[in-house]
């Protein structure tokens, strides 16, 4: 199932019953039996921010959000030093965008465009000029392009690029020609391999990409979709990503209700995606293997799936940053530059994040890359 079938079975009702209080899957798996939804938030409440906030979080404590909320809670409440905020953009085209209709990116997740890419070099600057870090993750196939001096710019000034795969792989798929649109629609690129090999080469051809092309050495592993328990059911992939060198990653996407597409979301919506952060804690994994989770709402989810305006997503960012930074617990905003570009041309979404990190102060918050907050956790 392409992206654009699975955003209009979306807006069909197909993920639960239209309800402001309907709870999102997962925005996950690549293969085609496996929808992928998306979600968004709404304009004010500062009056009683404080009050409201609290509420939302104690609500969270018993939601019961989705998989790993235990030591997710664990994390929230216990984390000693300040709240670590991070901004984290996938270097991919996406489907829709930047026009409705367009689907063929699905094909060519790595052929990023000028305006993609420029957007994604002006936000690396901005994050610097705030005094932080802005984690990408890359998918192999850009490295394909003529033009690259972009992201070595990225690289020089600081910023973390990790391994997104080369081909935007489901990592969870069972047999290699589920695992991309493209592998389907040609099947003889992966004939004779089964997933897990596919999957493998894929993240190391990658990393070997990044080092040969670029000299950036990968910081981290991010899924291509997000999981609404992670990898929590496929030890396999774990211990695959440690045999590959990595300590960390960044594959889980928490359930959280989402509203009715094209509507307002109602108070509800924006304190059920507050409540998520809980679930989006990080932990490690039995193998040792420590889980970053995506923190909702995703530009994704919110602009092409359910039509949010751009007001509805900086409230919801917006609340559940304050969230983490007064229960010190942690954030990982998830956006794609091919998505930002056409909803959120002024980086309004990225200058709120430093904005409120900033006035917050380095006592209480900081702008950091994922590898930061994977070294709290194993610390």
């Amino acid at each position: 199932m392409s992206d654009d079938t699975r955003d209009g079975a979306q807006r069909r009702g197909l993920f639960g019953n239209g309800s402001s209080t309907a709870v999102l899957p997962l925005v996950s798996s690549l293969t085609p039996t496996r929808p992928s939804p998306i979600m968004r938030p709404s304009p004010t409440m500062r009056p009683t921010r404080r009050r409201w906030l609290q509420a939302a979080a104690a609500a969270g404590f018993h939601a019961g959000l989705g998989g790993g909320v235990a030591a997710a809670s664990n994390a929230a409440s216990t984390a000693s030093g300040p709240a670590l905020i991070a901004i984290t953009l996938d270097l991919e085209m996406s489907a829709q965008y930047p026009k409705r209709g367009m689907v063929e990116w699905n094909y060519e997740k790595g052929n990023l465009d000028e305006a993609t890419k420029r957007y994604a070099l002006e936000a690396a600057r901005m994050v610097r000029r705030a005094g932080g870090v802005l984690h990408f993750f890359c998918v192999g196939r850009v490295l394909e392009q003529p033009d690259v001096e972009w992201l070595r710019e990225i690289a020089a000034l600081g910023h973390p690029v990790g391994n997104h795969t080369y081909d935007h792989v489901n990592v969870k798929a069972r047999e290699a020609v589920e695992a991309q649109f493209r592998f389907q629609r040609s099947p003889w690129l992966v004939a004779g391999k089964t997933a897990a090999e596919l999957v493998r080469e894929n993240i190391r051809v990658t990393s070997a990409a990044l080092e040969s092309r670029v000299r950036i050495k990968t910081n981290g592993f991010r899924t291509p979709g997000g999981f609404h328990n992670g990898l929590e059911d496929r030890p396999d992939v774990q211990e695959l990503l440690l045999d590959l060198g990595y300590t960390w990653v960044s594959s889980k996407y928490p359930p959280h209700p989402v509203g009715k597409p094209g509507e307002a979301p109602g108070d509800d919506v924006y304190a059920g995606i507050v409540a998520a952060q809980k679930a989006a804690q990080p932990y490690r994994y039995p193998t040792g293997l420590v889980e970053i989770p995506m923190s909702p709402i995703s530009d994704v989810t919110a602009f092409r799936s359910n039509q949010w305006k751009l007001d509805y997503f900086l409230k919801a960012i917006g609340d559940s940053v304050d969230w983490a930074i007064a229960q010190r617990a942690v954030f990982d905003f998830l956006a794609h530059p091919s998505c930002l570009v056409v909803e959120d041309p002024e980086f309004a979404t990225i200058r709120m994040i430093c904005d409120r990190v900033a006035r917050a102060g380095a006592a209480s918050a900081e702008l950091v890359g994922l590898d930061r907050i994977a070294e709290r956790i194993r610390s």
